[in-house]
């Protein structure tokens, strides 16, 4: 049985050229992390800043970045399905395709780890608390206590990527 693939899905070719490009998973993030439409101005400005590490950046620089997403970055995402691209506007917003996009992007915390490694790492040291605390090498807390510290911080971990992944699944409720 073969696999049902749907007509908007985005072939893995797509998403990889889309990806290649740093300025492009630059747009997707910063559309992720806004949540709204963006002018092609503000757009410009942020990855302008993000390159040169200058705030402002250059006025040059400005201008290379507005002129490369107006005339390759934009409408190439725009193509795909992944942004709107209003021309005439200047306003750019995300689409639902960008979940495919997104699927790929590697989910890093701003400490440079990856979610997945964050929660194995938590899990592992959640495991050792509790087998020390049952065996009685720490008993500071009861092994019930040190149980429910570690859900509590896994399940506020959940709720804070959650926040700042929320734009994914709003997008699914509208």
């Amino acid at each position: 049985m073969g696999i049902i693939r749907n007509e908007d899905e985005l072939p893995e070719t797509v998403i990889h050229d889309i990806l290649r490009n740093d300025r492009r998973r630059r747009v997707i993030k910063f559309l992720q992390e806004r949540g709204h439409e963006v002018s092609l101005r503000q757009l410009a400005d942020r990855l302008a800043e993000l390159e040169t590490g200058d705030s402002p950046p250059p006025s040059n620089v400005r201008n290379s970045v507005y002129v490369s997403l107006h005339q390759t970055h934009l409408p190439k995402l725009d193509d795909r399905g992944v942004v709107e691209y209003d021309e005439d506007r200047k306003l750019i917003s995300l689409e639902e395709p960008a979940r495919q996009v997104d699927l790929y992007m590697e989910v890093v915390t701003r400490y440079g780890i990856t979610w997945s490694s964050y929660y194995r790492g938590l899990a592992t040291v959640a495991l050792l608390f509790v087998l020390s605390s049952e065996l009685g090498y720490l008993p500071l807390f009861t092994t019930t206590l040190w149980t429910s510290l570690f859900l509590f911080l896994i399940a506020g971990s959940t709720l804070y990527q959650l926040w700042n992944r929320r734009w994914l699944y709003l997008r699914q409720l509208l």
